[in-house]
């Protein structure tokens, strides 16, 4: 299994280019990308200038888009995500980076099969991925609450995703992403890739386990 590292990054001040509302909550902010080069399913760090406090975000950009996007909550009230919701075209933030070794490597994007396992707005690398690499061969597993967030879902192969709500019957599947795997088989050779909840990627990797798949082919990244 790998989980991410830091890498060497670099500061700089951006502006705010658009905010993109997908729910009375979710939001896509986009940012001046000023040359930043990063790969798909990095994250980087925001702060507002002259403050200490920052706050990590997955790209939900890809590779070769002129700006820089991130997809957050503006939750709870006083948090540093509400912050940023409240935002205008034109603020100026304080970003670092790029981070982290969630990604694909070069020579596997066309020759592997892989299944995405997100929650929530842990759907940002898969995005990035898919964006970035077209012909990717993929599967993206999403669990959500309401059908409502599943931000953008129409940028992805409507083949390869599946959505699973909790909390109403208007996804793909009624029920969570973890019940999925315990009731299918793996998918042969696939690399796994998870992104979101901390108990969902356990409970997942456990399941999946003991179905016999290889702990190498797991790759995470916990927002929470």
């Amino acid at each position: 299994m790998t989980v991410q590292h830091n890498t060497l990054s670099n500061k700089q001040l951006v502006k705010v280019i658009a905010i993109r509302h997908l729910t009375s909550q979710a939001f896509i902010l986009r940012m001046e990308r000023n040359g930043l080069t990063f790969r798909a399913g990095q994250y980087i760090t925001i702060g507002f200038p002259g403050k200490q406090k920052r706050r990590e975000y997955s790209i939900y950009s890809g590779e070769q888009d002129e700006s820089l996007e991130i997809l957050a909550l503006g939750v709870p009230p006083g948090s540093f995500s509400e912050q940023l919701h409240k935002l205008t075209v034109g603020a100026e933030l304080e970003i670092e980076g790029p981070f982290g070794y969630f990604i694909i490597p070069e020579e596997d994007r066309m020759n592997k099969k892989y299944v995405f396992i997100a929650s929530g707005t842990g759907i940002s690398p898969f995005h990035s991925f898919v964006r970035s690499y077209p012909g990717l061969d993929y599967i993206l597993l999403h669990g959500v609450r309401y059908s409502e967030e599943t931000y953008e879902r129409d940028h992805f192969d409507p083949y390869r995703y599946l959505a699973f709500t909790t909390g109403d019957g208007k996804g793909d599947r009624h029920g969570r992403v973890t019940q999925y795997l315990m009731k299918h088989p793996p998918v042969p050779g696939a690399d796994y890739y998870f992104c979101g909840n901390s108990n969902m990627i356990h409970d997942a990797m456990e399941i999946l386990s003991v179905k016999g798949v290889d702990s190498e082919r797991f790759h995470a990244e916990v927002y929470f």
